[in-house]
């Protein structure tokens, strides 16, 4: 089977999603199966110029929104790269973006198309306070599920509670598969170390939505208690000299590293003990799984995607979002106590090689491109 991966981002840009499938495409291209990669280059911005029009439901109604506008402006960009980029057919298209997957399917009507929500947009933008709940943007960006779903031929995600969620803007919730994301082995290893002072690590982008804030009060709590650790931010985004500030009024800026944007953290991760990232919303939380596969001991909050990767006191903690006292016990427990902090991560790290492996996520997918396949 000839089969494209079509991605938003482009492989080399940040984020799981992106750096995740090149590795995918590797292990089906290894095994004699036809993969390519398309994306659309950053440059290509203000390019497309066809009209839009959607099936389900009359996005120029929100026109003149600067975030639809936006959005649209980039669907457009989409179907002009691709019409000048792709000349050859596929037998499937595995789009990894909502407006991929419309372009895909509506310049490829014959192929089928499988669409994999990795994310909520409006989630994130709600969280970063960037729009209102039920605004226009809202509506706007909830109402592209429905035209996904009436126009692709498979809807996936990523956990459980992401489809739940998805559910609520489809008119069949039941036909969303979920086959979560896949991670090399190879790529994510614990590595043999010894640390006198823990140390924390956590890595993600800096903004509201990931929780920092809350993570900087615990450890300030954390700090009072007598416990000494060092935690290590590796990520850069736009509160970056908020959250330094912050680091320094709270008295723990001392034990704080900022590190900024790392391509390959996976590197770096296996040397910590500890990884924390008390997210306010997240569909799977790649970064767990990775740090379980590095050895590391996870604490999480009870959000999202999270739950389906950490069993409370059995390979990880969590708590409630928000929750500083919370995650600053959870922090103390992990902290002061490596016997019961390396038996979380000996767990974590065998239930991620179990249930996240490179491995089980291509024997999924291609159960479902066979289900695509043409008889002969």
């Amino acid at each position: 089977m000839n089969i494209l991966q079509a991605l938003f981002f482009p492989p080399e840009q940040p984020g799981g999603v992106s750096s995740m499938i090149p590795f995918i495409l590797d292990r089906f291209n290894k095994r004699g199966w036809e993969m390519e990669l398309f994306s659309l280059p950053k440059r290509v911005r203000g390019k497309g110029t066809e009209p839009v029009k959607f099936a389900t439901f009359d996005w120029e109604m929100y026109a003149g929104n600067p975030i639809v506008d936006k959005y649209i402006q980039t669907y457009k960009d989409y179907v002009w790269w691709t019409k000048l980029r792709i000349t050859k057919t596929y037998d499937v298209i595995h789009a990894h973006h909502p407006i991929v997957g419309l372009v895909m399917k509506q310049l490829y009507p014959d192929t089928p198309v499988i669409m994999t929500v990795h994310s909520s947009y409006e989630k994130e933008l709600i969280l970063n306070g960037k729009i209102e709940p039920n605004g226009v943007e809202h509506a706007f960006l909830t109402s592209i599920y429905c035209e996904l779903e009436d126009r692709v031929d498979q809807l996936l995600t990523v956990s459980n509670s992401f489809k739940q969620y998805l559910g609520e803007f489809v008119q069949e919730p039941e036909r969303i598969g979920v086959i979560p994301n896949g991670f090399d082995e190879k790529r994510f290893r614990p590595v043999p170390h010894e640390n006198k002072i823990p140390q924390l690590i956590t890595v993600c982008r800096l903004v509201p939505a990931k929780g920092i804030d809350i993570l900087l009060l615990a450890c300030a709590e954390l700090k009072k208690s007598g416990q000494a650790f060092v935690l290590h931010l590796i990520g850069d985004g736009p509160i970056r000299p908020e959250l330094e500030q912050m680091a320094i009024e709270l008295n723990i800026y001392e034990e704080i590293i900022f590190y900024g944007y790392m391509l390959h953290p996976e590197d770096f991760m296996p040397f910590f003990d500890v990884f924390v990232l008390p997210s306010r919303a997240e569909s799977f939380g790649s970064v767990f799984a990775e740090a379980a596969l590095c050895g590391l001991a996870l604490i999480g909050t009870d959000v999202g995607g999270i739950p389906e990767q950490i069993n409370h006191g059995q390979n990880g903690l969590l708590v409630p979002v928000d929750d500083v006292a919370a995650l600053a016990n959870a922090l103390e427990k992990v902290t002061g106590d490596p016997t019961y902090r390396y038996n979380l991560s000996r767990i974590a790290w065998d239930k991620a090689k179990n249930t996240y492996s490179m491995s089980r996520v291509v024997q999924q997918l291609k159960t479902v491109y066979r289900s695509y396949r043409k008889e002969e």
